[in-house]
């Protein structure tokens, strides 16, 4: 088994309250559900315009867990109502 760990820094368009933030981040975490991963808001909770996703997945193989993890970087790069600044990706297997 494989454990997965994808960390998304990301900066928000026009927000200017948390209640903003809140409506602009959950829709991305839900999306990011479907893909069959964890994912949650771990970082910047309290900064308006960033925020930082945690994303977690287990897999039987590393190949396929890379496919997943991909699949919820380019989800979220390919949005227009944020940017990517950094991603940081650090994966689990038996020997860990």
């Amino acid at each position: 088994m494989y454990l997965g760990a994808l960390e998304l820094d990301v900066l928000l368009g026009d927000v200017r309250s948390l209640d903003e933030k809140r409506t602009k981040v959950e829709p991305v975490l839900s999306a990011l559900q479907r893909f069959g991963v964890s994912a949650a808001e771990t970082g910047d909770q309290e900064r308006i315009r960033r925020s930082l996703f945690g994303i977690a997945a287990a897999g039987a193989d590393v190949d396929g867990l890379h496919d997943k993890l991909d699949e919820c970087e380019r989800h979220v790069a390919e949005r227009q109502d944020l940017e990517l600044l950094a991603v940081r990706r650090r994966i689990f297997g038996p020997e860990d």
